[in-house]
């Protein structure tokens, strides 16, 4: 056993967790671009070298013993390793480059994340970014996503969070509509008038107020209206159509108040408990950050902060 050259090993190690992954010696081989046979090879030298069997071989499968078994788990940890350290030492050196997987919120990311994706990328062109836009919060380990955008407050505690930029809601109607309906000047006001919502489960909706001059008391309101959804998009559409009264955040309403498509109400209130006051950018924790997904972190937050 003094003898064994254990650096001869390396090769035959790492091809054995590859087999493990894909199940067969033919997929094993195609994963490594080698031949079938010199993946088999490989493998029964190893057998030779360790004393035992590792491998339990049928016509279409392969299967580990329990001895392949228990190696390769205690390999992976080293060699997820080994791959770590490799291309953090490659993304040190020469042009920014990579692939970044990042989740966002439908509206968010449509209004308001794109065009600096789009930015990024042009200054920056052999990085490669995957968004995937959806209202739902994903697991990012699981999922294996590198980033999220949350506008929420409840974070994992796992995760790295840093502030993207504050966001507020706002009450708006189209002009049509407050044509047809008039305009409420108090929140109670809104008891009466079609309101467009968010659903939260099957209790009535109700939105809460808060003046915006100091001493007055909140006011909380149960709405009624039409249409409920999930989706900030959605409702300020509806808004749009002159459907009725929309509670929206921010920077889902600003190009249409913008171009008057829409006017805010009740400038004397803030909407209160309707959404996150803070727009997040989130990272599963890592000891070691791949420099594509740190550096585009580092423009977004000077990009949001800029306004």
């Amino acid at each position: 056993m003094k003898d064994l050259k254990t650096d001869a090993m390396w090769m035959h190690l790492h091809w054995l967790t590859v087999l493990a992954e894909q199940g067969s010696f033919t997929r094993a081989a195609e994963r490594l671009e080698v031949s079938k046979a010199a993946m088999s090879q490989k493998i029964k030298a190893l057998e030779q070298l360790a004393g035992v069997p590792l491998v339990t071989r049928t016509t279409r499968t392969v299967r580990l013993t329990r001895a392949g078994e228990k190696l390769v788990e205690e390999l992976r940890g080293p060699f997820a390793q080994i791959e770590q350290s490799f291309f953090s030492v490659r993304d040190s050196a020469g042009p920014l480059r990579g692939l970044v997987r990042i989740t966002a919120p439908v509206a968010f990311a449509r209004q308001q994340l794109v065009p600096h994706i789009t930015a990024f990328l042009r200054e920056h062109p052999q990085v490669r970014i995957q968004l995937e836009v959806s209202d739902r919060l994903v697991s990012l380990v699981s999922e294996g996503f590198d980033l999220a955008i949350r506008h929420s407050e409840a974070l994992p505690d796992t995760h790295v969070a840093q502030p993207l930029c504050t966001t507020h809601a706002l009450v708006v109607a189209s002009p049509a509509y407050i044509a047809r309906h008039g305009k409420p000047e108090t929140p109670q006001a809104l008891a009466d008038h079609q309101c467009l919502y968010y659903p939260r489960g099957t209790e009535a909706p109700r939105w809460i107020f808060t003046p915006r001059e100091a001493g007055g008391e909140s006011v909380s309101v149960t709405v009624n209206g039409p249409f409920a959804t999930n989706n900030s998009e959605s409702i300020r559409d509806a808004a749009l159509d002159g459907l009725g009264i929309a509670l929206l955040p921010d920077f889902s309403a600003r190009t249409a108040l913008s171009t008057g498509s829409l006017v805010e109400l009740l400038p004397g209130w803030q909407p209160a408990g309707a959404f996150a006051e803070t727009v997040y950018i989130v990272r599963p924790w890592s000891a070691q950050v791949p420099r594509a997904v740190s550096s585009f972190t580092r423009w977004l937050r000077e990009a949001f902060r800029a306004g």
